[in-house]
């Protein structure tokens, strides 16, 4: 399974956030390190404040935070969360795609059993269990 960039650097952006849950941080710094568009690193906390995974505050001392502890965010949540709207292959998509094997393929269960396999063992870990050690060097 390959995740999109979108659901790669959101996850590094709550564990860089777990590693210091105290501290709010710019969407200028977090692209910085990441070497990422602010643009794009914005549109992926949007997505994450949306869900409820982070607040952000403007201003002075503004910036994202964890809306709650890394402990209790399930990554297959996390990942569930970044990839919708991202079918694993294009018959998986909710129109079907173009698939011509359609009605005689049966691949699309194996995939699918693959994928639910996947977000089970996802799911067995927080974001906690993969927070960073301490500050990436910048």
């Amino acid at each position: 399974m390959r995740l999109t960039s979108f659901t790669d650097y959101g996850l590094r952006m709550l564990m860089r956030m777990a590693s210091a849950p105290d501290r709010a941080f710019s969407t200028a710094d977090l692209a910085s390190e990441f070497g990422l568009s602010r643009n794009h690193l914005a549109k992926i906390m949007q997505r994450l404040a949306q869900a409820g995974l982070v607040e952000t505050r403007r201003g002075g001392g503004g910036g994202a935070a964890l809306a709650r502890p890394a402990s209790e965010i399930r990554l297959g949540s996390v990942v569930r969360l970044l990839e919708e709207g991202q079918p694993l292959v294009e018959c998986m998509s909710a129109d079907g795609g173009a698939c011509t094997l359609d009605g005689h393929c049966r691949l699309k269960a194996r995939l699918r059993s693959a994928e639910r396999a996947f977000f089970v063992d996802m799911d067995q870990s927080t974001l906690a269990d993969i927070a960073l050690d301490s500050a990436p060097v910048t």
